[in-house]
């Protein structure tokens, strides 16, 4: 999710010297308090399930999720995740994996025995006899869904893995149900003896949660007969309970600028206060020098919701309200880069930038990509670090890894690095704002449009810029550069995951409960990534909130970020794709891209989602599996130095832009001009 860098290795390094060497204990009981007990793999399965929530009338679904500590995954010397961190929840993730351990199917080939749906064609999910079903049981249809192993694990400690092809709606209930299951040989796979005998009883042997279930499947279609293997249901957590900490902060501090009414556009209210000055080139950065007219580098002032100052690390301060309370003032470093072609006459747009992964803002300064796109778009981009996930938090990104309950402090910084970034866009929108300083005129005049600004991210920056435009006031368009959604879904499939797991694994063993354990987590990661905010990034907007266009760049065959989670997102905010797709043969699916609809004509005005390809002699395809593409050339930021790429991005950036086709009727390709 970022290149490979100086900082890629000594994270390496700091990674590998703090895994610790520990001997394997046993996880947690499948038969201890609180388990399921439908499926005894481990005591959490099958997950997510509303069996691990109970009924709460103080929250919009209804529910509470009430994970206990000795439920948890443990370490390998025995130290279960404390679960208190997860309080506070009234449903699971709108991404969520659902995991269960199926004996007899261990493998993809046993799996396509069965017939489940799978990538290769995701329109099979509506087949009559299908076996692997989720039903939203409000409307009692079937939901977009693909199943495969986690071939991550070896053999016998494989998970089934299933995955929306679109995000789960928020506050709706969903029933699971497999059936007809089969084994490799083609023998029939018969139900555990708990839940077959739950499945034959009727009247008082049955709980009041399994007759409503039993209702659910039979009003979609689906026998209670010697077929059915398992069901479940589980509740999808509310619009309140993902995005609201996030929302209040934001309403409270623009409040406090005079900015009540954040969905009218417009920029009222006093500028952030803030500081300005020119950077110097000097030592490593010499080298940078000559790459654009100014360099500069300053504060903006944003409320800080955190403990310990905001620093890496530290976790919401909540009120009796459970929502984050002010701790004083944090100083947001940020850094601007402008173009020799931003002058009075031709003012330069205004452009926030999103890094990459546990990187810098000054990521808009060393990136070679970034001269050609600012002078070629005339733009002025600015970034402030994605705390949270910003090179500072690689110490407590090792801590998280080594211990799970410290999750927590992933997405509250993550947060308030959305609030930091939040204030920077209004501190550029405002005529009062940056556009006033000397630094940014010429003859008393700015080099600047104010009013409203743009936004551009890649990787980390596309994965966490999707929930900044959920939240935005001061833009409208956003361009995603190799995005996707779902961390639990992101890092197996990532190479950068090799680094990561050299933490993870030698401290959580079991191999049944890292699926799980990811799982668990994008619970919390939802609140700071946008997974959580997809339903609302482009035209449901969160309230209080402006519409957004968004347009996802996406890099086919990429290492780091599998494009068939920016196909997810593309699904869930309702974007159009660029056809041809690709060009063809190239796609192992056989309906590529399936459910997200062809554009129809250019200029197109809506959200939209492109692939770019690099070619057979470059690229290789990526797996189908859940496992990273490692063949040829990593396209990860081929697009972004495609000269037809960034034109294309500099147009939808445009006040009033839209989608060109720059490709001339034809499938994308990258010809990279720089790095």
């Amino acid at each position: 999710m970022s290149r490979r860098t100086p900082l890629s290795r000594a994270l390496l390094l700091v990674l590998v010297l703090a895994a610790p060497s520990t001997a394997h204990a046993a996880t947690a009981s499948p038969a201890g308090a609180g388990c399921d007990r439908l499926d005894d793999a481990a005591c959490l399965l099958p997950f997510p399930n509303d069996a691990f929530t109970k009924a709460d009338k103080k929250t919009a679904t209804g529910r509470s999720v009430a994970l206990r500590t000795s439920q948890m995954p443990r370490t390998a010397k025995g130290k279960a995740i404390d679960a208190s961190g997860w309080k506070g929840l009234d449903g699971f993730s709108p991404g969520s994996v659902i995991l269960t351990k199926v004996p007899g199917i261990d493998t993809d080939a046993a799996l396509k025995r069965t017939a489940a749906v799978s990538l290769s064609d995701l329109s099979t999910y509506t087949a009559r006899n299908a076996p692997v079903l989720v039903i939203d049981a409000k409307t009692g249809k079937r939901w977009p869904i693909w199943a495969e192993m986690d071939n991550n694990a070896k053999a016998g400690k494989r998970l089934l893995e299933i995955h929306p092809s679109k995000n789960l709606l928020e506050g709706h209930r969903y029933v699971v149900v497999l059936r007809s299951l089969k084994r490799a040989d083609g023998s029939a796979i018969k139900a555990g003896t708990r839940f077959a005998a739950l499945r034959d009883a009727h009247g008082s042997a049955v709980s009041d949660r399994y007759q409503r279930i039993f209702k659910d499947i039979k009003k979609a279609g689906v026998k209670r007969d010697a077929s059915l293997f398992l069901t479940w249901d589980f509740t999808v957590a509310s619009e309140k309970s993902l995005s609201g900490r996030a929302l209040k902060m934001r309403d409270e501090t623009f409040k406090a600028l005079g900015d009540t009414n954040l969905a009218d556009g417009a920029v009222a209210g006093a500028a952030p206060a803030f500081t300005l000055q020119t950077r110097p080139l000097e030592g490593d950065d010499a080298k940078y020098a000559g790459r654009f007219a100014q360099v500069l580098e300053g504060t903006v002032s944003v409320p800080c919701y955190l403990t310990k100052g905001c620093a890496p690390g530290s976790q919401f301060a909540l009120g009796a309200d459970g929502l984050p309370k002010q701790q004083g003032t944090y100083q947001a470093r940020f850094t601007c880069v402008v173009p020799a072609t931003a002058t009075p006459d031709h003012p330069a747009r205004l452009v926030l930038y999103g890094h990459g992964l546990l990187g810098k803002e000054t990521e808009v300064l060393t990136n070679p990509d970034m001269p050609p796109m600012a002078t070629e778009g005339n733009e002025v981009f600015c970034a402030t670090p994605w705390i949270g996930m910003a090179a500072e938090d690689i110490p407590n990104a090792v801590s998280v890894l080594s211990d799970f309950s410290n999750m927590p402090t992933f997405p509250d910084r993550l947060q308030q690095g959305f609030l930091n970034a939040l204030v920077l866009g209004r501190l550029m929108a405002h005529p009062s704002g940056l556009a006033s300083s000397p630094l940014l005129q010429a003859g008393g005049r700015p080099i600047v449009q104010t009013g409203q600004i743009a936004y551009d991210g890649n990787s980390q920056g596309g994965i966490a810029g999707g929930a900044l435009t959920a939240l935005a006031p001061d833009f409208t368009r956003a361009v995603l550069g190799v995005p996707g959604i779902n961390y639990s879904v992101l890092l197996p499939r990532s190479s950068d995951f090799d680094v990561y797991s050299q933490v993870m694994y030698p401290v959580y063993k079991d191999e049944l409960e890292r699926p799980l354990i990811l799982d668990l987590a994008q619970l919390l990661w939802d609140r700071g990534e946008g997974n959580g905010y997809a339903q609302h990034m482009t035209t449901d907007p969160l309230p209080n909130t402006i519409k957004h266009t968004v347009l996802l760049d996406v890099a086919f065959g990429d290492h780091q970020v599998t494009p068939y989670q920016a196909d997810v997102e593309a699904r869930t905010i309702g974007a159009s794709i660029h056809a041809p797709i690709l060009p063809a043969g190239r796609s192992p699916q056989s309906k590529p891209s399936w459910g997200i609809p062809a554009i129809g004509a250019f200029p197109y005005s809506g959200s939209a989602i492109v692939y770019w390809d690099g070619g057979p002699s470059k690229v290789s395809v990526p797996p189908l599996a859940n496992t990273p593409n490692k063949g040829l050339q990593d396209p990860h930021e081929h697009v972004r130095r495609t000269p037809a790429a960034r034109a294309q991005k500099a147009a939808f950036l445009a006040p009033g832009g839209s989608l060109v086709d720059v490709c001339g009727g034809a499938a994308c390709l990258t010809a990279p001009d720089v790095g």
